[in-house]
């Protein structure tokens, strides 16, 4: 049985379970890296359609960091080991460079805890463009010109979530975008100890199961970098009776912690990457 996942790590696992080992001949390339005692990085290759196919995952590049000890009484020490290993995870997919714009997106209803990681990382993150405009600079050496957007989502707006960020991407018209959103996980114990890199873009409200039009470089013309954070498990993982399906999410009782530890985690990393000269 394949249970919902929005990692390609357990997409891959899903697949192993059903007995299939992909590897390069089925489009699928897969490497593990021991970051240090806390941290491990594995890294997923979706190469061809074929692997596309059998993944469930577009083509591209998907990292996931699995963090041990971060609900331990005193976890700064791993959280700062996170926030840098998150950082030079993410320099890979979109570097500093004098000229650079990003537009970073925080998808989630904020009053919805296990949905609000994008809004809550995002007023943590280091907002610059007004900064260019006033001193009517073009770029620098030490941050980038950076902006920001919380956009909401579709029930309290009334507007396709996608539809808004194309509208603000043809006007800001940035070098690349960061997505942050919430996801769902096939294990719960992931809910608190990873965060999934990718640059194949991601589809506003999947982690609720509430899936919308993507936002990618296809649909938005620039480069779409997304970051996420399991908060929910499909509800039928934790079910003792196979044959009792319910269609609904769950999320673990200490949620709000875990919103705020990833979204330090996440904005730190954001901060180092995108302005090397005030956080590195």
């Amino acid at each position: 049985m394949r249970f919902k996942t929005d990692l390609a790590l357990e997409a891959k696992q899903n697949l192993e379970e059903a007995g299939i080992k992909p590897g390069q001949d089925d489009g699928i390339i897969s490497e593990e890296v021991k970051i240090d005692e806390n941290i491990k990085a594995t890294i997923v290759d979706v190469i061809s359609q074929k692997g596309e196919i059998l993944l469930g995952k577009p083509q591209g590049r998907y990292v996931t960091l699995e963090i041990d000890g971060l609900l331990d009484v005193q976890p700064e020490d791993v959280k700062l080991r996170a926030e840098r290993a998150l950082a030079e995870q993410l320099s890979r997919f979109i570097q500093h460079s004098y000229y650079l714009k990003t537009l970073v997106i925080g998808l989630g209803n904020e009053r919805v805890t296990a949905d609000s990681l994008g809004p809550v990382t995002l007023s943590k993150v280091k907002i610059t463009r007004h900064l260019f405009q006033i001193y009517d600079c073009d770029g620098d050496d030490q941050y980038s010109n950076v902006c920001g957007l919380a956009p909401g989502v579709t029930a309290t707006t009334g507007m396709e979530t996608a539809d808004i960020i194309e509208k603000i991407v043809n006007m800001i018209k940035p070098d690349a975008v960061i997505v942050i959103d919430a996801l769902a996980a096939r294990e719960i114990e992931r809910v608190s100890r990873t965060i999934q890199i990718s640059n194949t873009g991601i589809s506003p409200g999947a982690g609720m199961g509430n899936y919308r039009k993507e936002l990618s470089r296809e649909s938005l013309g620039v480069e779409v970098i997304a970051i996420g954070v399991p908060t929910v498990i499909d509800a039928d993982r934790l079910m003792k009776n196979p044959d009792f399906n319910v269609d609904m999410v769950v999320t673990p009782t200490d949620i709000d912690a875990i919103i705020q530890i990833f979204s330090d985690i996440i904005a730190s990393g954001v901060n180092i990457c995108l302005h090397p000269g005030i956080y590195s």
